[in-house]
């Protein structure tokens, strides 16, 4: 018991570390970007997105090359994407006045690409096994580079698509931003993300360990939560000051950027990498149940009501009761 007290007082410490290192990192990001002078569209789907996912993209990398689990880092990059989902737009509504209203480009532009983005991982995942099977239980196979480049592809397209939108818009470099001072705090943002989600990882692994249960099921909630704090915060300032197409935008820019990047950035740096599809089915299906709900939510009037935020709430409790009696051995939907 105090093994598992001391592992969940690591979570939190290692929470808060990537909480302050993710608020380093992405306010020098934005200094550097108008320093230099970067087009908006290199800010926001790039800049912005990749600064806001860096810690779902260090677990991935900590957790597969660290200590070969690969499943881990997806698993955080899942229950991160239905954290941000369930969690973030419903926190942003209740702190917004009167709910949190969305809007026509924003559901279905974003919501075009989010789910091509669900789906694309999905496929990857199962051509692994239909192309490049392994022995074992639960339909295993290797995630090969090649394999890993097809949803970096349509991040490409993602990021293409955005530079349409916003082509004509020039953006003048501000003479005012230190680039070196911006540069350093880059530096020591990422580090000490780095430092934050060992922590979560080593955490996760010790909980699975502790439970005798698979780490990766703990990746989808401690890693998750604790390297998803920073958008949330990032997403409740935004709806605060009025702005609430930042805050889902926000939310949606850096789901599609840790689905199609942070995941095969894992594979592209490690090689080919095994996976079993019984352990990746269930939680590709809970996040696509996840998605349907969001959406339909805020395509209804238009708008993410203080009721719809607290049944955005409901659902992510269910996620995580799951994922207990997954990890005390009272469900058998994710084998073990």
């Amino acid at each position: 018991m105090l093994d598992v007290v001391a592992l969940l007082a690591l979570a939190a410490v290692a929470t808060a570390v990537v909480w302050k290192g993710s608020t380093w990192l992405e306010s020098s990001a934005d200094s550097l970007a108008a320093g230099y002078g970067v087009p908006a569209v290199v800010q926001g789907a790039i800049i912005a997105a990749a600064g806001s996912s860096m810690p779902e993209l260090v677990s991935v990398l900590v957790a597969t090359l660290r200590y070969g689990e690969f499943e881990l880092g997806v698993g955080a990059i899942v229950g991160s994407a239905v954290f941000n989902l369930l969690v973030v737009p419903a926190a942003a509504a209740l702190a917004a006045d009167g709910g949190m209203p969305t809007g026509k480009d924003l559901v279905y532009k974003e919501a075009l690409f989010y789910m091509l983005a669900v789906a694309s991982l999905l496929l990857t995942f199962s051509l692994a096994v239909i192309y490049y099977p392994l022995e074992g239980p639960g339909l295993q196979g290797d995630v090969t580079r090649p394999l890993g480049l097809f949803p970096l592809v349509l991040y490409g397209l993602y990021v293409f698509t955005q530079y349409l939108d916003t082509a004509e818009d020039e953006t003048a470099a501000d003479p005012d931003v230190d680039l070196g001072r911006a540069w350093l705090w880059f530096g020591l943002g990422l580090a000490v993300i780095v430092v934050g989600v060992e922590g979560l990882v080593q955490s996760a692994l010790g909980l699975g360990d502790a439970f005798g249960t698979p780490a990766f099921l703990w990746g989808m909630t401690v890693v998750a939560a604790g390297s998803s704090i920073p958008d949330a915060f990032v997403s409740i300032s935004a709806a605060r000051s009025g702005r609430p197409s930042v805050s889902l935008a926000n939310v949606l820019g850096s789901n599609v950027f840790d689905l199609l990047v942070a995941v095969p950035a894992g594979v592209l740096v490690a090689g080919t990498l095994a996976i079993t599809f019984a352990h990746i089915v269930p939680m590709m299906g809970f996040l696509i149940l996840a998605t349907i709900v969001f959406f339909a939510i805020v395509r209804t009037d238009m708008l993410l009501s203080r009721r719809e935020a607290w049944t955005l709430l409901a659902l992510y409790g269910l996620f995580v009761v799951w994922l207990v009696l997954e990890s005390v051995g009272l469900s058998d939907v994710v084998p073990t």
